[in-house]
């Protein structure tokens, strides 16, 4: 009975691998690299002095100073509810775990600007909460509140999102360990689980960071887009490319590019520490 012979291993033509990565390369550079050096070269197309005068102008400030302000509120929130979330649905079973794992997932679905036109049916002046909040002389829609609360939304899924997964791959042995040894919930919470998950969780908080400082859609609706007061970084782009304001408007886009830039190599460098963890761990 004679046997079969084996098949000698796949490998693909290197024409087809290098067209595949030509391709890639080139749709990168036509979508991402080129876009982001348009918007270096227009900002100083006129100059240092005109960029930082852009940049400088006391609107512009308002805008950067606010955004700052948005994401330093929105994104700790979010990082206390994506620990909480991940800690509740890897470690507990209970009734409607599927039905909250996909309410955290429904910021991805939902268009930003639904997001915001959300919190103005609810707390505009002819919104549900309106009459009442007007009553108590409490302003939420075109207030500092409100761009916190449509930025909390849509950066609400990414903290958790990176914790779940890895916190399900892990399962609870180090925990049960820890609790047959004496150590309360808190205990074990912060001497076992947040050091096992610090890396996703610090790329959880970077990837909702960027998220909050870029946000249009959703803060473009609740902010009305007050010059000086509500205007976030990429509303002051807006307002400003719309005024044939080039030069400003692109030294804005610059700071948001740059942080991008800054975010992309913090993600790399948190991805390969992540990726050398989870290796060592796979080793013990």
């Amino acid at each position: 009975m004679s046997g079969l012979a084996k098949s000698p291993a796949r490998r693909d033509p290197p024409f087809l691998v290098a067209g595949l990565i030509a391709v890639a390369v080139a749709y990168l550079a036509l979508v991402v690299f080129l876009p982001l050096v348009i918007v270096f070269v227009e900002a100083l197309r006129k100059g240092v002095g005109d960029y930082l005068a852009g940049i400088g102008d006391a609107e512009a400030l308002s805008a950067i100073k606010l955004t700052l302000l948005v994401a330093a509120i929105a994104v700790p929130l979010n990082t206390i509810f994506g620990l909480a979330a991940a800690w509740c649905v890897t470690k507990f079973d209970f009734k409607g775990k599927n039905l909250l794992v996909t309410l955290i997932d429904l910021p991805f679905s939902i268009s930003p600007v639904i997001s915001g036109l959300i919190y103005v049916l609810l707390y505009g002046a002819n919104g549900w909460f309106g009459p009442w909040l007007q009553e108590h002389n409490i302003q939420i829609i075109f207030s500092v509140t409100g761009i916190v609360l449509a930025t909390t939304l849509v950066t609400l899924p990414f903290v958790a999102r990176e914790l779940i997964p890895l916190m399900q791959a892990q399962g609870s042995d180090e925990e049960a360990a820890a609790t047959t040894l004496g150590a309360n919930g808190l205990r074990t919470f912060f001497l076992i689980t947040l050091p096992n998950v610090k890396w996703a969780l610090m790329y959880g908080v970077l990837l909702s960071t960027a998220r909050a400082m870029g946000e249009f859609g959703a803060v473009s609706v609740v902010s009305g887009k007050i010059r000086g007061l509500t205007a976030t970084m990429p509303l002051q782009v807006e307002i400003l490319y719309n005024e044939y304001n080039f030069v400003a408007a692109f030294a804005v886009a610059s700071l948001l590019a740059l942080f991008a830039l800054v975010t992309l190599a913090v993600k790399t460098l948190l991805e390969a520490r992540f990726s050398d963890e989870l290796a060592a761990q796979r080793w013990r």
